[in-house]
């Protein structure tokens, strides 16, 4: 139990436990087999989504990988001290089929490691793999069960969307934490000293579902039960956008969206409250206070990519209060929308052309 516990604190990263994996708690080839497995999944997700996926519904995916980035940004406690996040990716699957909520979750992951550090470069492919494809897979699977072909008004729906989303969550962190807990199985010295976790999966597994297990994984249930039910009384075309193409004529009522996206990005800096005691990117010399060694693998690639612009969502050297941190916290999430804004209009652009030609083509 000391070991469990132990964990819940090393693995602090952002202030919360690790579902972005950063650089150097996973082997490269970890990295790179997860790396494949996620561009493969990708390429075919972006296959169908050309053909299922409008140009003028690329908005409303845009407003779902806003949505997914934004949402991970509030951090929530958990009773141990430590704190974690939803993902959002089981309501885009909800919304738009796991495909394409495997674009939208992938393009908010890129964003948050390249601009502020929030994951791993190295470990793209398995934070993606995580969060990108467990975890929209395991909940559509699980909305399509309990939903199944209900009225769209039917408490079915709701009542899916909160399970599916909270065990879609609870599977994605199970996911990392057996690519942690297999690092000092495979990845070692001679003598048995892990090069990379160090934790194995007797503690790994327990620390990540016991974060996600009592909040984050209600708290993504809580969320896809609201937005499904706000869905189902003020816009129930959406919840047919997977399944009825001429849904895809109806009002979408963007700018309601877009205002509701943006409200939810001005109260990103809230995720500040449950940072707990370790805010902050877990280094060398913390890890190493805390395991009294430090992984030769972790220090070789911990630091691979340096070039965030606004690290840990913050504004180096300006962070020292907490409404300084707000003041980045609010830098960062807008940021991260308009960057998300820029991808969905090229998006789009590419979607448009193949339009373009099919309609000439019928005239």
């Amino acid at each position: 139990m000391t070991e469990v516990m132990s964990i819940l604190v090393a693995f602090y990263y952002k202030g919360g436990i690790i579902m972005h994996i950063p650089d150097g708690y996973l082997s490269p080839q970890t990295d790179a087999v997860l790396g494949i497995v996620s561009a493969s999944v990708l390429a075919v997700a972006a296959k169908k989504t050309s053909k299922t996926l409008s140009a003028k519904n690329i908005p409303l995916l845009a407003i779902g990988a806003a949505f997914s980035f934004t949402i991970m940004m509030f951090n929530v406690p958990i009773p141990d001290g430590t704190t974690a996040h939803a993902v959002g990716g089981s309501l885009l699957a909800i919304l738009f089929g796991p495909w394409t909520a495997a674009i939208g979750v992938a393009i908010a992951l890129v964003i948050q490691a390249i601009f502020f550090g929030d994951g791993g470069i190295l470990a793209l492919g398995a934070n993606i793999f995580n969060m990108g494809i467990v975890l929209p897979f395991i909940s559509y699977g699980i909305y399509s069960l309990i939903a199944g072909k209900s009225v769209i008004s039917s408490k079915r729906r709701w009542i899916g969307a909160a399970i599916a989303g909270y065990i879609g969550l609870c599977v994605a962190s199970l996911s990392a934490g057996t690519e942690f807990g297999i690092q000092p199985l495979l990845f070692h010295t001679a003598n048995g000293t892990p090069l990379y976790s160090p934790y194995g999966l007797n503690v790994a597994l327990p620390a990540m579902l016991f974060a996600h297990m009592t909040v984050a994984g209600p708290v993504e249930a809580v969320v896809n039960a609201l937005v499904v039910g706000y869905l189902q009384r003020s816009n129930p075309a959406l919840l047919e956008l997977r399944t009825n193409s001429e849904s895809k004529n109806a009002p979408h009522r963007i700018r309601k969206f877009v205002i509701g996206l943006l409200v939810l990005a001005i109260f990103t800096p809230l995720g500040l409250l449950a940072s707990g005691s370790a805010w902050g990117e877990l280094g060398s010399d913390e890890l190493q206070s805390q395991l009294g060694f430090l992984p030769s693998g972790f220090q070789k690639f911990s630091d691979f990519w340096h070039h965030t612009l606004l690290p840990d969502y913050g504004i180096a050297g300006y962070d020292q209060t907490f409404w300084q941190q707000s003041l980045g916290y609010l830098l960062s999430a807008f940021v991260g929308i308009v960057v998300i804004g820029l991808v969905a209009l090229i998006i789009q652009r590419f979607v448009r052309k193949p339009e373009s030609q099919k309609n000439s083509r019928t005239f």
